[in-house]
């Protein structure tokens, strides 16, 4: 019997998970059409994962991409108190 050598590291742990040629967490409505089996619930995940693929086409994670809109909601002006607690209201 053969013992088989394992060409791994420490390092390959921070690797992202793939579902055949795209990231697993792309992938994540897919699973959800699998709760909800219908057409639509499946019209939709096959859109969302293609979104998904075309984003990481473009060098794009889903995490990245979720920075980015949080970053264009939350506005280019940030403070550093928050309104309630404002200089014009003295507690």
């Amino acid at each position: 019997m053969a013992v088989k050598v394992i060409q791994s590291h420490w390092r390959d742990s921070a690797r992202v998970a793939r579902l055949f040629i795209m990231d697993a967490r792309a992938a994540f409505p897919l699973l959800l059409f699998l709760v909800h089996i219908r057409l639509w619930s499946f019209a939709l995940a096959l859109i969302a994962t293609l979104a998904f693929a075309a984003l990481e086409y473009f060098g794009f994670t889903v995490v990245i991409y979720g920075r980015m809109i949080r970053t264009y909601l939350a506005g280019k002006r940030k403070f550093a108190r928050p309104w309630w607690r404002e200089d014009n209201l003295r507690w």
